[in-house]
């Protein structure tokens, strides 16, 4: 019988062979975002605990270090799963599916607790006759995890921005900026890159968007919290943004759907208004 040591020797030698020879991590298929799917499995219930993504680093140094390593999309950087909660997740065996594009963790999560909302799983809703039901207790309370942390990021972003918008100024900001960028180095912004990827790519991003915006709006009516709120302004806030750059993709100004809504409305005049005052 094998100590407790004994085991964990064996799973970093294990990790080290690993990181000296990377061929295994050539056979993941990661799709063009240089991502793929993620499941986290508790290894003893079998339960699904969590689903997160991974790039290429994060998969490998959760090989390496036998701890989840994430990528967040939302912070566009690795995610070290419980760097902040304190419920960290240990792997015992890492899973590839028959396509090659699904990765399975089996993990023992630290604290019991893997869903931000202070739930063991994030798969805490349940399909009923009454809908989407909440099945699963609250372990503890989000603001007792995080502190000062449970203002996620798009609240922190928000609280701290003194900007205030007017809309029309905001409009014709975009559409210049839109235009700049269409002919822009593609390696000199964001923007540039999605213009010069083409058409296709830039769609992908709006049914992304509109995607997340659903599940922030979700999120929101479920649990009406300022978190939720933030988080389902800033997804609606990605989805017009990306809608602003479809639109330049096709010479067209964010003002005329402005002035189409103000049509819809009876609004014509106001509209007359803001374009006189610029």
């Amino acid at each position: 019988m094998r100590s407790e040591n004994s085991v964990h020797t064996i799973s970093i030698n294990f990790g080290e062979q690993l990181m000296n020879n990377l061929q295994w991590l050539d056979e993941v298929k990661f799709n063009e975002q240089g991502l793929v799917p993620a499941i986290a499995q508790h290894h003893q219930t079998g339960r699904v605990l969590m689903v997160a993504w991974m790039n290429r680093e994060a998969l490998a140094r959760t090989a390496e270090k036998n701890q989840a390593v994430y990528f967040s999309r939302s912070r566009n950087k690795l995610w070290h799963k419980g760097e902040e909660s304190g419920h960290f997740q240990t792997v015992h065996e890492i899973r590839l599916d028959c396509d090659a594009d699904v990765i399975i963790l089996q993990i023992e999560q630290h604290g019991g607790i893997a869903c931000h909302t202070g739930r063991e799983s994030c798969f805490y809703r349940k399909l009923t006759a009454n809908g989407w039901e909440i099945v699963d207790a609250q372990l503890k309370d989000p603001n007792q995890i995080y502190g000062e942390q449970a203002a996620n990021a798009h609240t922190l972003a928000m609280s701290q921005s003194k900007a205030q918008a007017e809309q029309v100024e905001v409009l014709a900001y975009l559409g210049q900026m839109m235009s700049e960028r269409k002919t822009a180095n593609p390696d000199s912004s964001y923007v540039a890159k999605l213009y010069h990827t083409g058409l296709n790519k830039i769609l992908e991003k709006v049914g992304e968007e509109s995607v997340e915006a659903i599940i922030a709006a979700k999120d929101f009516n479920t649990e009406a919290n300022a978190n939720n709120k933030n988080d389902l302004i800033y997804e609606v806030a990605d989805l017009w943004f990306h809608s602003i750059v479809m639109l330049g993709y096709f010479d067209i100004e964010p003002q005329v759907v402005l002035n189409e809504l103000a049509r819809r409305q009876g609004l014509s005049g106001l509209v007359e208004k803001a374009n006189r005052s610029h």
